[in-house]
């Protein structure tokens, strides 16, 4: 799944770590809200792929927060949580623009499932394996091979490759590898990003003749097959 970017807005604390957790490891940058106002401020200000949302919030209830989004023309794919079993509500969300709604307590396994299938309803999903030069990405198994060779990446290495390698041949700086593959919590001036390059270049690279990942600098980095 390419890199996505979800908001979580949930006041529970445990289920706010619960599906932050599972959102990472899922490949997603996550951010989080425990505040219906403070979400809807973030939602405003960020651009994101799914949003997360639940009902009963302080400072501005879930079901404010959706009619305020459609209102403005957001049309970002929203699932509710909710702890209520009433017909009524459910109704109410989905009249107001909710996608999905999701009853707690929940299966992880089916709230990813759920994602992907609002996002392949709003986009075309490439999952036909990605090759440049002898490396090929496996979008549905997440594995990477190069000539023949099987790669172990981490999910934060796979999920920074399969980006670069959706944008094969372009250069892609630094903030914008952040704001796709990390959260709007890391700092911009960290060198989080280069240090994740490295670590793919140990393993993409390394042993090699063709080097595929390029450094530009003072721009960022790209992935592509060098043919000078």
């Amino acid at each position: 799944m390419i890199p996505m970017r979800a908001l979580v807005i949930e006041d529970d604390a445990a289920i706010r770590r619960f599906l932050k957790k599972g959102l990472r490891e899922a490949s997603f940058a996550v951010d989080v809200a425990e505040d219906g106002a403070v979400g809807h401020e973030m939602a405003c200000v960020e651009k994101y792929d799914i949003i997360i949302l639940d009902l009963m919030l302080p400072g501005k209830e879930g079901l404010s927060v959706l009619r305020d989004l459609r209102e403005s023309g957001d049309t970002t794919p929203v699932i509710c949580l909710t702890a209520r079993d009433a017909v009524e509500d459910r109704v109410e969300g989905l009249d107001l623009g909710a996608d999905d709604y999701l009853s707690k307590p929940f299966s992880f396994a089916e709230l990813l499932a759920r994602i992907r299938a609002l996002l392949r309803r709003g986009r075309t999903v490439v999952n036909s394996p990605i090759k440049v030069a002898d490396l090929t990405i496996d979008l549905l198994a997440h594995s990477v091979e190069r000539a023949g060779k099987r790669i172990d990446l981490s999910a934060r290495e796979y999920a920074l490759l399969e980006y670069m390698a959706r944008h094969v041949g372009e250069v892609l700086a630094r903030t914008m590898i952040l704001e796709h593959v990390w959260d709007m919590n890391q700092d911009p001036l960290t060198n989080i990003v280069d240090v994740h390059i490295n670590r793919l270049r140990k393993k993409i690279d390394h042993g090699f003749s063709q080097p595929l990942i390029h450094t530009i600098r003072g721009v960022g980095y790209v992935l592509r097959e060098d043919t000078t």
